[in-house]
């Protein structure tokens, strides 16, 4: 076993050199940020969508654009409004009077990145265009069902202070991006790196494409070769669970809790502790591997009572309960 270890060890270093550059390209631009810029790699390592909440101006849409420079890709940002239509994220069909056909045009999610910004912004007929493309890698427009370019990543944004004009996404769509990250001020030293870089009226930043597509899909394959224990899948395991069944873990959080983590979480936990994993340059996931992705692949899947909006919890502190008082292989 320790055999087959040391050699996935030897592949990931050998894949995961492109991670140095495509963090050095990244911080050109970002200053700070270590944890949003490590999650937006972890996604597109593990292949899943990202959700961005924070208040305008944490660089979130500027986090993500940087990243699509930095990637050898093709990249759409869709600003979603309330009079967005689904063809004008999918595309079309358009009827020729010349012949009588129709010929189908194809919209802006045919790419292989995409931000949408303040995806809470458009109504759910639109936000439900993106569930076939998100799950399934395809778009269907009229009887015709068409493949998405590879790698496909939906990094959305969306910002929490402002209700007024703004439409919830349903847990359905939320249970589909794979992390939600809450995006954080920066600290006094960073926003002074910022104030030193930023505060010219002409900036502009030369960042360089450093990672080829199918750099990324090597990657993703060694990813899903990273050992995972036993021991390890049983404490994933029992994270999902003791947000469904609190009680059976002897955790006293059941009143706090109306719905658990889905099994997507399963998936996803797994996914991520793997991806964090080869982003540490190891070919074996640890139990800190798993609780350092946790509370970003469960804190939109958990759904807290109105107990615990009473008492002012929220699902950020029931996953760190649980991440604290469960037993850790």
């Amino acid at each position: 076993m320790s055999t087959g270890i040391q050699a996935i060890n030897d592949q990931v270093k050998e894949n995961s050199v492109f991670i140095a550059a495509l963090r050095a390209e990244m911080e050109k631009v970002i200053v700070g940020q270590k944890y949003l810029i490590d999650r937006l790699i972890i996604g597109l390592l593990a292949n899943g969508h990202i959700l961005l909440e924070g208040v305008p101006g944490l660089a979130k849409t500027l986090s993500v654009r940087t990243l699509a420079s930095a990637l050898n890709t093709s990249f759409q940002r869709i600003q979603f409004t309330p009079d967005l239509l689904p063809a004008d994220l999918i595309g079309t069909q358009i009827y020729n009077p010349k012949d009588g056909n129709f010929t189908t045009k194809q919209g802006p999610v045919f790419t292989n990145i995409i931000l949408a910004d303040e995806i809470n912004r458009a109504p759910a007929k639109v936000q439900s265009a993106l569930l076939e493309a998100m799950q399934e890698h395809q778009v269907t427009i009229g009887h015709e069902t068409f493949r998405l370019p590879e790698p496909f990543l939906v990094m959305a944004t969306e910002n929490p202070i402002e209700q007024e004009g703004t439409y919830p996404l349903p847990e359905a769509q939320v249970d589909r991006f794979m992390l939600k990250l809450n995006i954080t001020y920066p600290t006094l030293e960073e926003e002074r790196k910022i104030l030193d870089a930023m505060s010219v009226t002409n900036k502009t930043f030369d960042v360089k494409p450093v990672v080829d597509p199918q750099a990324i899909i090597n990657a993703r394959k060694i990813v899903d070769e990273i050992y995972l224990d036993d021991k390890i899948k049983e404490y994933i395991l029992s994270i999902v669970f003791s947000t469904r069944e609190p009680q059976k873990y002897n955790l006293k959080i059941e009143d706090y809790l109306r719905y658990g983590a889905s099994p997507r979480a399963t998936i996803y936990l797994t996914l991520g502790a793997r991806a964090h994993a080869f982003l540490e340059g190891r070919g074996y996931v640890t139990p800190q591997d798993v609780k350092s992705i946790a509370p970003d692949v469960l804190r939109h899947r958990v759904i807290v009572s109105y107990e615990a909006e009473a008492e002012e919890l929220t699902s950020n502190d029931i996953v760190k309960q649980i991440l604290n008082e469960l037993p850790v292989p």
